[in-house]
């Protein structure tokens, strides 16, 4: 089995690699028979391109939702996005937040760092800024932020558990956060659970809803609501490189099911007294 830090560093590697292509190249390229590599990362995305603040060169492809839609951002906000990639979550936010708001996005990998940095100096936006870092250890301080957004992040993560504590420990009180991410209903099979590519493509380090949602919850937030579901269907082209035909009917036959959710939740208010909080 894989170890929490080698599952990281093969996510670091993948998108490093990602960071350097365009979307269509992402959205093209395919390893002949084998595995279509780039096409794992992108069967989930939504269409961002009608969304104010939209940027067509920060925009890889990679989301499974819309969660800067969802999040109730408002104008003034300081917005903290998790696993920023090349930007384009932050720069709509940024067109909700206004010239008062702050936009910090965070990522692991440094090739989007800078593809993000790149085109925040294109758009001329002094209110958005990129900080090198791990989300279960996030370079922010204590009840910095307002909103808090991720697009299909947490589930690359091995120990997601740490990430919420540290969304709770960044959260201001009261301030909430709208996250779209992959989870799964049912045992996925075995090939795919070890799969690298699936793996960096969110598939198998998703874990189950029920356990997605109770971590939510043993992390001390509050108003958990599901904002929006959505089936994710894998091509049979890209399962062909991980299964056999018979294993892929198999498959397609189970009530195993993954999906695309975006959760919101709130941090509770401040105590008012000793003891409140117990």
């Amino acid at each position: 089995m894989q170890t929490e830090q080698e599952l990281k560093d093969i996510v670091k590697q993948k998108y490093s690699e990602i960071a350097l292509q365009d979307k269509e190249t992402n959205m093209s390229s395919c390893c002949g028979s084998g595995c279509c590599s780039t096409e794992v990362y992108n069967i989930m995305s939504d269409d961002y391109t009608k969304l104010e603040g939209y940027s067509a060169d920060a925009d890889l492809g990679l989301g499974c939702g819309l969660p800067t839609e969802f999040a109730q951002i408002k104008k003034g906000d300081t917005v903290i996005d998790l696993g920023s990639g090349a930007g384009n979550d932050c720069f709509i936010a940024r067109a909700i937040t206004g010239d008062t708001g702050k936009v910090i996005g965070i990522d692991f990998t440094e090739a989007m760092i800078n593809k993000a940095r790149e085109n925040a100096d294109k758009l001329g936006f002094n209110n958005v800024e990129f900080r090198y870092g791990d989300i279960e250890k996030m370079p922010i301080t204590v009840n910095a932020a307002d909103v808090v957004v991720s697009n299909c992040v947490l589930n690359l993560v091995p120990n997601k558990n740490n990430v919420f504590k540290e969304i709770f420990r960044v959260l201001k009180p009261n301030g909430h956060f709208s996250i779209s991410d992959v989870v799964l209903v049912g045992n996925l099979h075995d090939k795919l659970k070890g799969a690298a590519e699936m793996n960096a493509g969110c598939i198998s380090g998703a874990i189950q809803k029920e356990a997605y949602m109770d971590l939510v919850k043993s992390n001390g937030f509050k108003d958990i609501t599901i904002q929006k579901e959505k089936a994710i269907v894998i091509p049979d082209d890209i399962l062909a490189g991980y299964l056999s035909p018979d294993e892929i009917h198999s498959f397609r036959s189970s009530d195993m099911g993954i999906y695309s959710i975006t959760v919101f939740a709130k941090k509770p208010e401040a105590c008012c007294e000793p003891g409140c909080c117990n």
